[in-house]
């Protein structure tokens, strides 16, 4: 099952962004009880600062990620830019990341005929409500609302988000993921789910950079999930 297939099936789905492609980090994370990764390319990663290299460069890395996963579905960021290379991302599906993510101002209209893959574009803060519909028209398997503005990455969650997160999914019939680009807190998992969204992705703003710190995180969170 890939990530898209998971948040169309689950009523709510918790996602580990690891810091890095380092299986330990991935370990954790499994260990903790994540119920699907989400691993990066081509991308300097705001909240982790971390660069994150080529598909060629973090092959090695990947491949080990996915076997540490195992059943677990592993989902892919292919960029932070809009030119990356088509073959790199169908290399990617290849090899069984087949939910990719990148910003849809970063999407390249050709990569929505890439073979086998599930695009899960991500609106940020600068799209309109009729934007974010359009979206939702498009092929797509799921959309990542990294819609919070980066002046207030790592502030507390609040019902003005609340608000934004509904307006999201009151507009695309796809699935809704929100990555942890406020500090969310598990006591905030019932707020998120009352909004509509399938899942929530925690990442380096809410579990640190550290495997200990990490599975602490992941723990806290899917024992919140598990009470819903």
């Amino acid at each position: 099952m890939g990530l898209a297939a998971l948040l169309r099936e689950r009523p709510f789905s918790l996602v580990v962004s690891l810091p890095a492609n380092d299986p330990e980090l991935a370990r954790a994370a499994v260990a903790a009880g994540a119920q699907a990764l989400k691993v990066h390319i081509n991308v300097l990663h705001r909240a982790s600062g971390t660069q994150f290299g080529s598909l060629a460069e973090e092959r090695e890395a990947l491949r080990e990620i996915q076997r540490v996963a195992g059943c677990l579905p592993v989902g892919l960021v292919a960029g932070g830019h809009a030119r990356v290379p088509a073959g790199e991302v169908a290399e990617a599906v290849a090899m069984g990341f087949t939910t990719i993510s990148i910003y849809a101002h970063h999407m390249p209209a050709a990569w929505l005929g890439i073979p086998g893959a599930h695009w899960m574009p991500a609106p940020d803060f600068t799209y309109t409500p009729d934007e974010i519909a359009a979206l939702g028209r498009l092929p797509i398997a799921a959309v990542e609302a990294s819609i919070i503005e980066p002046e207030g990455y790592g502030q507390p969650l609040t019902v003005s988000d609340l608000c934004r997160y509904r307006q999201v999914t009151d507009r695309v019939a796809q699935p809704v993921l929100v990555p942890s680009q406020r500090r969310v807190v598990p006591e905030d998992v019932p707020a998120l789910m009352r909004t509509g969204v399938r899942g929530l992705m925690i990442g380096a703003v809410v579990t640190g950079k550290a495997p200990d710190s990490l599975a602490a995180a992941t723990a806290a969170f899917r024992s919140a999930v598990d009470r819903l």
